[in-house]
């Protein structure tokens, strides 16, 4: 997963790439006291940070730069809105954080991310295997599963998820010999306070040759 990457939009451009009109929250299911909270905002807070929050920033049109901060934590930053996730691994060994060890953590933005690396196989590499010789190669993901953030925004304008959101995502990468390195991230929003049902959304991402594209742009704070 490290290295250069850059989005790719090939969903929801109109969401995406500009700012949405206010109370433009097609597609995403929200309950009466989410669209209550969208019907607040007003361009004069376009680009605050609210948007940049771990539940709309994989979202955004940007570039990624990912990393190992240390053996155990996933780094990675963003030019849009200049945000930084670290995604926390549990050492061998250790137990991981407990929800309430989570929960005493100041909230963030970013909130807090645990991480595992999710291996394929069984009944799916049986499948593969059917009338074929060799075993499939191995093949996996990595998921992400968030508490403990800061209220944000699912779109720039001013779509809600709360606090006490939970925020699961799959990373999946591939390559081709043609197209080059790739991922996509599927990411599923769950907040019963704004969102009648799961939001789901996937998002694409093309690896870079480096970091020469790189064009930080800072959120607005309030």
């Amino acid at each position: 997963m490290t290295g250069n990457w850059v989005s790719v939009v090939t969903e929801d451009w109109q969401w995406r790439m500009r700012t949405p009109p206010k109370g433009d929250y097609a597609s995403v299911p929200l309950t009466p006291r989410g669209r209550q909270q969208a019907d607040t905002w007003d361009t004069s807070k376009d680009g605050m940070c609210e948007a940049y929050g771990v539940g709309g920033i994989m979202r955004m049109p940007g570039r990624l730069r990912i990393s190992w901060q240390d053996d155990n934590t996933l780094k990675i930053e963003t030019d849009a809105g200049q945000q930084t996730r670290l995604l926390h691994f549990t050492a061998p060994g250790a137990q991981p954080q407990t929800v309430s060890a989570i929960a005493a953590q100041p909230r963030t933005l970013q909130g807090y991310s645990a991480a595992e690396w999710v291996r394929g196989g069984g009944a799916f590499d049986a499948f593969l295997e059917r009338g074929a010789g060799a075993a499939p190669p191995r093949w996996g993901s990595l998921k992400v599963v968030t508490t403990n953030m800061a209220p944000g925004w699912l779109r720039r304008n001013g779509v809600p998820y709360s606090q006490d959101a939970v925020i699961t995502e799959n990373f999946t990468r591939f390559s081709n010999p043609d197209a080059g390195d790739w991922f996509v991230v599927t990411t599923i929003v769950e907040d019963p306070q704004n969102l009648a049902q799961p939001f789901i959304t996937s998002s694409n991402f093309k690896k870079e040759a480096d970091g020469s594209k790189w064009n930080p742009q800072a959120c607005k704070a309030q």
